[in-house]
């Protein structure tokens, strides 16, 4: 004890005292207890969050949102997804690539969830504001998504009357009647027409070249085909073309080539001749 005692007064001497050490030795486990798993911050609550709120698209594509669900809970649970989308749009939901209307999620874990809207094929453009509700127990997590249509661009390559054949005489020009319809919601700007025929046929348009097409609105254009000389009687195949960087359309039609009846008139001539000259022939030399 005596000499416990002239330690522990060598210690004050220096300027440390016991008390010090006992101080020391608490904060320190108060530290490593604090580190310890288990106890990395407080507790999430249960979240459902996406990257990008706002998407914009066409009428015709399918808007597609990313979103993370948080079970903040302590047990396991089960989501029911649903999404109040306008009528006439159609939702899907996948977790992992699998199509789901439900899934189970454990305890203080995230799931990825692909949220798939597209829109009704009647849809106008403008904004429309989409609530997605993950409901499990009672309890719902509510996200809000706006999808942003912005119309659609569709043009339409028929003929006035619907008919995609014709009957055209070789070595003659024939006037094909088209006509164009924007179908789509939004204008049609330089539009451009185009023609594949049969070897060495050409065609030229009038006009040969649309400024413009409002949605709803069409317009008749004219293709001058010119079918070249000696052509084979028989059908044909032509494909007319419009397009512009936004929309394309093509039609084909069905061109039965028939000769001329100048042609099948020297036909028959040439072969009256021929007889004639055979039936001469024989009332001459036939004799002898």
């Amino acid at each position: 004890m005596l000499a416990l005692h002239r330690q522990t007064r060598r210690i004050e001497a220096r300027g440390l005292s016991p008390r010090f050490f006992v101080v020391l030795f608490f904060s320190t486990l108060s530290l490593l207890t604090q580190a310890a798993p288990g106890n990395s911050g407080p507790a999430r609550s249960s979240s459902f969050s996406a990257r990008l709120m706002n998407l914009e698209a066409t009428a015709k594509e399918t808007f597609r949102f990313t979103a993370s669900l948080f079970n903040g809970q302590n047990r396991s649970a089960i989501y029911e997804l649903q999404a109040r989308t306008p009528a006439g749009w159609n939702s899907v939901f996948r977790v992992d690539g699998m199509q789901v209307t439900s899934f189970k999620l454990d305890s203080n874990k995230s799931q990825d969830v692909s949220i798939e809207l597209t829109p009704s094929p009647s849809v106008k453009p403008g904004k429309y504001a989409i609530p997605v509700v993950a409901l499990s127990d009672g309890s719902s997590l509510e996200l809000n998504l706006e999808a942003v249509v912005k119309g659609s661009y569709t043009i339409e390559l028929t003929t006035p009357n619907g008919l995609l054949s014709e009957e055209v005489t070789e070595g003659s020009r024939k006037p094909i009647y088209l006509s164009l319809k924007n179908e789509g919601s939004l204008p049609l700007d330089n539009l451009e027409l185009a023609a594949q025929t049969p070897t060495n046929w050409n065609v030229s348009f009038e006009p040969a070249k649309i400024e413009r097409l409002d949605p709803g609105s069409s317009i008749n254009v004219v293709a001058n085909l010119n079918v070249p000389d000696k052509t084979i009687a028989g059908d044909y195949l032509t494909k007319f073309t419009v397009k512009n960087n936004n929309a394309t359309a093509e039609s084909t039609h069905r061109l039965t080539v028939t000769t001329s009846w100048l042609a099948g008139w020297l036909g028959i001539t040439v072969i009256l001749l021929a007889v004639g000259m055979v039936y001469v022939l024989i009332r001459k030399y036939g004799r002898r």
